[in-house]
C-alpha cells in the first residue's frame, strides 16, 4: 500500500448520500527533507521511527531489540516513502516486550542514533525506548513514538561521530514532532546538535530544540507552557538572557502550544542570530517565539556537530516526551519553506485514526498547468469540473480504500478551458474513495468521496 508524502492537504470529505459528493482542493509537495534539499539547505540527518522523510527512501526506520533474547530485526516501510510497517514489529516481538535500539539517519550521512554512551548525567549511558510505550496513531496506522519520562526511564540516544552537521559558527536548522501532551519543567527533552563528550563543553557548544516548560533556565513565556526554547548549554533560551535561576524572566512572544501533538523549530544562523518557531502540527501555521540576538557569550556559536536525542549535552536527564521525527539540515531554509514543512507534518496526519488518501504521485503539478477543480453533484454519478489555462495531459481516476484503481474517468491531452469529468456511480459498492486529477503525469488534486446507498 502506498501513501502519499508528498500531498500538503489531505482529504477529509463530507458524508455523501443519495449520490451527493463533497470535495476540497488539495495541492502537492515533496517529503520533509526533498523540501529542504530543493530549497538548497539539505538534511543532513533524518530521523523518524514513523515515516519516510524523502520520498524515495525505502530503508529501515528503526531497528529493534527483543528482551527475552536480545535478537534484533530493522523496521521498514509499507512502501518507498511510506509509513512504518508496524507488522513487521508485531510479528518479530510476537507479544513479547521490546525497545528500539538505533533510528536510522535516512539522510546519506547515516548519522544513525544508538542508545547513548555514558555521560556526566546518565553514568552508565542511555537506555532505549520501550516499544510499549508511546503507541499513537498517525493516518491510520500504528506507530511508536520515542517515549522519555525525566529521571525515571533514563531513556537516551546519541551519536558520538556524526558527519556533515553545522560546526562552530556555521548556519543550520532542525525541527521535531512531539506528543504536545507530554513534557516536564526539568531539562531537558532535546534534539539537535551537541559535542561528543556528554559533559558541560561550555557555552555555545551545542545548539538543540527544547520541548518543556522550565522557567530555571531561561525564564517563563506566555502562559504556562509548554514552550519551544534553544538548548544553547548552560541555559535553555527563549531570547537572548537566561542560563541558571533564571525564573524572573518572562518572554511574551513565547507562546504555549497548546496541542494533541507539537512542530518544534530552531533556526541557527551565521552571526548573532536565531529563531524559534512552533505550532500545532495538526493543523495551521507556525508561530514565531523569537527572532534575535543570542545571549551575551553565545556568539560566534562553537557548534561540535554530533547529535542528541531525549537528553541534555551533558545527559541531563529530567526531560519528558514523545519524539516522532526530526531533521537537522546544513544552511538556513526561509520562512515559506518552513511553512512548507509544517503543511508536510500537517499532512501527515498526527492522531489521525484513519488513513486519508492511499495514492501517491512522485512530483508535483508545474506551476504553468494552473486548473481549479469544482464538482456538480447528480444522482447516480459524480462529475468533477476542472478548467486549464493550457493545453495538458490529464488523468482523472478513482482509488478504493485498498488502494486499489477502481475507474478511470479520463486519460488523455486535454485543451485549455473548462472541462468535467463523469463516474457512474450506479451499481458501485458503498464507501469511501479517492478521486485524483493528475496532469502531465503530475499530482494535481485529490479528493476523497463517500458513496452511500
Amino acid at each position: 500500500m502506498k501513501v502519499s508524502c508528498d500531498i500538503k492537504r489531505l482529504i477529509n470529505a463530507g458524508i455523501i448520500l443519495a449520490g451527493i459528493f463533497s470535495f476540497r482542493n488539495t495541492t502537492a509537495a515533496p517529503c520533509p527533507c526533498d523540501i529542504y534539499e530543493a530549497a538548497g539547505t539539505p538534511c543532513v540527518s533524518a530521523h523518524s521511527t514513523v515515516r519516510a522523510l524523502y520520498e524515495a527512501y525505502d530503508g529501515p526506520l528503526y531497528q529493534i531489540r527483543r528482551t527475552s533474547d536480545k535478537a534484533t530485526k530493522d523496521i521498514g516501510l509499507l512502501s518507498p516513502g511510506g509509513y512504518v510497517n508496524m507488522a513487521e514489529q508485531e510479528s518479530f516481538l510476537d507479544g513479547k516486550t521490546g525497545t528500539i535500539s538505533i533510528i536510522y539517519d535516512q539522510s546519506p550521512n547515516k548519522n544513525d542514533l544508538p542508545k547513548a554512551p555514558p555521560s556526566l548525567w546518565q553514568k552508565d549511558g542511555g537506555t532505549e525506548s520501550k516499544t510499549s510505550e508511546g503507541k499513537h496513531k498517525v493516518n491510520g496506522y500504528n506507530v511508536n513514538g520515542i517515549y522519555v519520562t525525566g529521571y525515571s526511564t533514563n531513556v537516551g540516544y546519541r551519536n558520538v561521530t556524526a558527519k556533515g552537521l553545522a560546526i562552530n559558527d556555521e548556519p543550520e536548522a532542525m525541527y521535531m514532532v512531539v506528543d504536545g501532551k507530554r513534557y516536564s519543567d526539568q531539562c531537558c527533552f532535546n534534539y539537535g546538535n551537541v559535542g561528543k563528550t556528554g559533559t558541560d563543553e561550555g557555552n555555545a557548544t551545542m545548539e538543540c530544540i527544547y520541548w518543556g516548560s522550565d522557567i530555571t533556565w531561561g525564564g517563563k513565556g506566555d502562559g504556562s507552557g509548554p514552550w519551544i526554547a534553544a538548548d544553547l548549554e548552560n541555559g535553555v533560551y527563549k531570547g537572548d538572557r537566561g542560563g541558571w535561576q533564571s525564573q524572573s524572566l518572562y518572554w511574551p512572544d513565547s507562546k504555549s502550544i497548546i496541542a494533541s501533538y507539537a512542530t518544534a523549530m530552531l533556526k541557527g544562523y551565521s552571526g548573532n542570530r536565531y529563531v524559534l518557531k512552533g505550532g500545532d502540527a495538526q493543523s495551521g501555521k507556525l508561530t514565531t517565539m523569537w527572532d534575535g540576538a543570542r545571549p551575551r557569550t553565545y556568539s560566534p556559536m562553537k557548534k561540535q556537530g554530533q547529535i542528541v536525542l531525549g537528553t541534555g549535552g551533558d545527559g541531563s536527564n529530567g526531560g519528558t516526551g514523545t519524539f516522532f521525527e526530526g531533521c537537522i539540515t546544513k544552511g538556513v531554509p526561509s520562512d515559506d519553506v518552513d511553512e512548507a514543512i509544517q503543511e508536510n507534518i500537517v499532512a501527515a496526519g498526527y492522531g489521525n485514526a484513519t488513513t486519508s488518501l492511499l495514492h501517491r504521485s512522485s512530483r508535483a503539478v508545474p506551476s504553468g498547468a494552473i486548473f481549479k477543480v469544482r464538482y456538480h453533484a447528480t444522482p447516480g454519478a459524480m462529475i468533477l469540473s476542472y478548467t486549464l489555462s493550457t493545453t495538458r495531459s490529464v488523468t482523472v481516476t478513482v482509488f478504493d480504500q485498498q488502494g486499489r484503481q477502481t475507474a478511470t474517468i479520463t486519460k488523455g491531452r486535454i485543451s485549455a478551458g473548462r472541462h468535467e469529468a463523469r463516474w457512474e456511480t450506479n451499481g458501485i459498492a458503498s464507501g469511501a474513495y479517492v478521486v485524483k486529477l493528475d496532469v502531465d503525469g503530475r499530482a494535481g488534486w485529490a479528493g476523497r468521496i463517500t458513496v452511500g446507498k
